[in-house]
């Protein structure tokens, strides 16, 4: 059943399934917590309590808001893990690992440990070199840009149809899906928005985290020339001994829907390890 958390500026909806140490995920911009459809089941088998959360302006939670900034899903965030009791382990892909960067930051009492998958976490530049050499790369920069530009909806499918390298099996329907979701009043505005906000807001919360973070990149993802490099990059601008990079060979920009058990496989050692620390007890 999903649920719907009342915050400044609007509503959070998520669904909540499991029992044991709360885990939070959030999707990327343009997407909803069905993202995480193959994943959740794993989870709460492994003895956890999941929010699966719609971020603001995306799914069933409310469209329009006064930003979008990486700032503002992280104030949603922690209201979620506040309201439903933390200390939690904030699972963020996208535009959301930087979210969940500023969570951790912001709440380290609510926030036990983070994993960023694909995440735009950083103040980013344009990799020339790199835009040349890589075709992928390339192609998505270019949609990305017709989304930016124009709040092209044609745009941001087919950036999804390079992002997804490996398809799940059930693409077509969810692709059906995301179209019909971004078809109502005022989400491809927030998509829009979204693509216009910039991540030096979570990149200067990086050296103020204190808790365990794993950074999680898919080797095809057209976000980047070269992904791995990306996310060591998020690391080296953690405190020393914080985090981690693990790299999926075969995934693109969604490794939770294209990868799951490899996800899973990095994850849930990371849970284990992050929650038993923070409450004396695992799920795992």
């Amino acid at each position: 059943m999903t649920e719907h958390l009342a915050v400044p500026g609007g509503t959070i909806a998520y669904d909540l399934t499991g029992d044991g140490p709360l885990v939070v995920l959030a999707h990327g911009m343009g997407d909803s917590r069905r993202s995480y459809r193959f994943v959740v089941p794993a989870l709460v088998a492994a003895g956890y309590r999941v929010a699966n959360v719609d971020i603001r302006g995306c799914g069933d939670s409310s469209a329009e808001w006064s930003g979008y900034s990486r700032t503002g899903i992280a104030g949603d965030l922690v209201a979620v893990v506040r309201h439903l009791g933390g200390p939690a382990v904030i699972v963020g892909q996208s535009i959301s690992g930087g979210a969940a960067t500023i969570a951790a930051a912001t709440a380290p009492e609510l926030v036990a440990g983070v994993v960023e998958i694909a995440p735009f976490t950083r103040k980013q530049s344009v990799d020339v070199v790199g835009l040349l050499r890589n075709r992928r790369h390339r192609s998505a920069t270019v949609q990305l840009g017709r989304v930016m530009a124009a709040g092209s909806l044609a745009g941001w499918l087919a950036y999804l149809d390079i992002a997804y390298p490996t398809k799940p099996a059930d693409w077509a329907e969810e692709r059906a899906h995301i179209e019909a979701v971004l078809s109502r009043p005022g989400r491809m505005a927030a998509l829009t928005g979204m693509t216009k906000t910039t991540p030096a807001d979570a990149g200067a919360r990086l050296p103020e985290v204190r808790q365990p973070v794993l950074v999680i990149e898919g080797a095809a993802d057209p976000d980047w020339a070269d992904p791995r490099a990306e996310g060591e990059r998020v690391v080296t601008d953690l405190p020393d001994g914080l985090g981690e990079v693990a790299v999926i060979d075969g995934a693109g920009h969604y490794p939770h829907a294209e990868t799951p058990d490899a996800v899973l496989a990095l994850v849930l050692p990371f849970l284990g390890r992050t929650l038993a620390t923070a409450d004396g007890t695992t799920g795992a």
